[in-house]
């Protein structure tokens, strides 16, 4: 999702704060265990589209694998659109947290019959026979007729009736800028099941967790549309609309529709969007990988400039990640004008279009990155958005500040800004908590994208900066394609460092322990440190010499049994139960400054440096 932005005013931030005065848990699977397995799921879907009426009706096939060990007695589905109704979870839940999201408010509960969204299953078999199934909000529960055993293939035929929303959180008709069509979550979707179980959570206004397989997908839609998004199209020649090779005519069918054929390989959504005035821009990178840009025609000369930029800047971009996190697999990517601000999708994103330059190359950064975060390293978001949003912020704060000549010494700033807000006004909350269960909106935005950032770039404070390089070099070499768990980046952490991390993972995720060092007093050449807040930490100290020379000392933490790569004086382990730490300098001390990179996320920088005084 795009980067999070504060909607609220500062008053009612503060309101809010002051009103609350795979799998974090200690065993889970990790994926790099010899009994991991996930399950897989391949869609084949025929979609007839009115556009005069947002409705449409699908035929779907799914081919369910179940590579558990378990036997299964139900499936479950999601029918997100199902949320967008009077009275539904995500209706409610809007009019009742203290801080709402302004793009959803109390709008759903002012929907008409007519501009609702729904989707309302006719018919369901398996293999060929009908089975019993109940709609319950956003999930559909079917009891099958006969178990699906361990490894056993099972199809399900599925027909569907289908009402696309007005546009209000993500996806939906006539957007703010005047999309037509911006369908994202809009199918009946497969819900995953693993080590944990079935993850069913109703649709309420956070993200996603989906089962890998391919997707074919046909879309009969009225000639005037243009589309774009997930997989590659396989009749570009049958719809022209700038998809078709050059030199080669188009050779549209007779009729009102076209039909569109798309075919997405191995990825765990399908998402797609449509409009009469889209303008179709294409750019292929030297590899070969093709970018395609959809933005309406109508947007003003100002925006319609950026978009012309656009191109260019998302190639580095796309060159920059796949540097720093590990290559691009699919053949292409596009960019499309839609959605309510900014979203990640299979092979795609949907983001607002009437933005400035710097605007719309932050939030394609953004997005872009989490094809990486989030799509290829697929973690449960519901569960653990930190990873997704956190993640993607951290690589993209970076590749910004590369690409744009920022030259920004810390291009996460921001973050280390927003956590401390935060927890001044003690709003925040541990990032174990379920992303629809956050008391406030605040606490989510701030743990999912600025603490979730942190994460990483204090690791480099921890381990080094070439280190965490290399560990995002392996943790997508090792579970690209899987659904990694906090325990997976940890451990790959650690065995890139050799530097013993639990303590991290717990402290920082699994609690809302604050750090905060101090320099206790210098006395002559002794230097005293204390601890005062609860999370413990390797330190690194500056001394300045009262000669004016200055001298690096790092301290590991006894419990990381190692120390990162310095070129410094690295010193004794400190304890987590001994609350100061003395050592001695070389000589005569003029200042000391504790953690001069300022990656550590100490919450009072006040005590962090001290002046000798004659």
């Amino acid at each position: 999702m795009k980067k999070f932005l504060l909607g609220v005013s500062l008053l009612s931030i503060i309101a809010c704060a002051s009103a609350k005065q795979q799998q974090n848990n200690p065993i889970q699977q990790s994926s790099t265990a010899n009994n991991y397995w996930q399950q897989h799921a391949d869609y084949t879907m025929d979609i007839d589209v009115d556009v005069k009426k947002f409705q449409y009706k699908g035929v779907q096939k799914l081919v369910y694998t179940n590579n558990s060990p378990d036997v299964l007695n139900n499936v479950y589905y999601h029918l997100y659109f199902n949320a967008f109704q009077p009275n539904s979870q995500m209706d409610v839940r809007s009019r009742n947290i203290q801080d709402p999201d302004k793009r959803v408010k109390d709008r759903i509960s002012k929907l008409k019959p007519s501009e609702i969204g729904y989707i309302k299953v006719k018919s369901l078999k398996q293999n060929g026979k009908a089975v019993s199934y109940e709609t319950v909000g956003t999930i559909l529960e079917v009891q099958l007729n006969q178990p699906i055993q361990p490894g056993e293939s099972v199809t399900f035929d599925m027909l569907f009736d289908a009402q696309v929303p007005n546009q209000i959180r993500r996806s939906g008709r006539n957007s703010s800028e005047g999309v037509a069509f911006s369908m994202t979550q809009w199918y009946p979707k497969m819900a995953e099941y693993d080590f944990e179980g079935w993850h069913t959570p109703p649709y309420i206004g956070r993200e996603f967790h989906g089962v890998w397989g391919n997707f074919d997908v046909t879309l009969h839609i009225d000639k005037a549309y243009t589309v774009g998004g997930t997989g590659y199209l396989q009749n570009p020649q049958n719809v022209g609309h700038g998809y078709e090779k050059k030199g080669e005519k188009v050779k549209q069918p007779k009729g009102k529709k076209l039909t569109w054929h798309f075919k997405a390989p191995n990825v765990h959504d399908f998402t797609w969007a449509a409009d009469p005035e889209y303008i179709h821009d294409t750019l292929t990178m030297d590899n070969g990988i093709v970018l395609h840009f959809l933005y309406k025609e109508t947007l003003d000369a100002k925006y319609l400039e950026n978009w012309k930029k656009l191109p260019a800047k998302t190639a580095e971009l796309m060159e920059y990640f796949s540097k720093h996190v590990g290559q691009y697999p699919y053949k292409q990517y596009s960019v499309m004008q839609g959605g309510d601000g900014g979203m990640e999708y299979a092979m795609c994103t949907l983001i607002t279009g009437k933005r400035s330059w710097g605007s719309l190359f932050g939030v394609t950064a953004h997005e872009l990155a989490h094809t990486w975060f989030q799509f290829l390293l697929a973690t449960n978001e519901t569960k653990h958005p930190w990873m997704d949003e956190g993640f993607t912020t951290y690589i993209s704060n970076k590749a910004e500040n590369e690409i744009m000549n920022l030259n920004k010494t810390n291009p996460h700033k921001g973050s280390y800004q927003y956590y401390n807000y935060v927890v001044r006004n003690n709003a925040e909350e541990p990032l174990t908590t379920h992303a629809d269960r956050y008391h406030t909106n605040m606490a989510y935005g701030m743990g999912s994208y600025s603490k979730g950032s942190i994460f990483l770039y204090q690791l480099e404070y921890i381990i080094g900066e070439e280190n965490v390089a290399k560990t995002l070099l392996k943790y997508f070499r090792d579970f690209s394609f899987k659904h990694p768990t906090p325990n997976d980046i940890k451990r790959t952490a650690e065995k890139v460092s050799g530097i013993h991390l639990d303590w991290y993972l717990n402290e920082w995720t699994q609690t809302t322990h604050t750090i905060d060092y101090g320099v206790k007093s210098v006395n002559g050449k002794e230097i005293t440190l204390e601890r005062i807040g609860t999370m413990p930490m390797p330190i690194d100290v500056e001394v300045t010499y009262t000669d004016g020379k200055k001298e690096q000392f790092t301290i590991p933490l006894r419990m990381m049994r190692g120390a990162k790569p310095t070129e410094g004086t690295t010193l004794t382990d400190w304890t987590f139960a001994h609350p100061t730490y003395t050592f001695n300098a070389a000589k005569a001390v003029k200042s000391v400054s504790i953690d001069p990179s300022q990656r550590m996320a100490d919450i009072n920088m006040d005590n962090n440096t001290f002046e000798v005084t004659k």
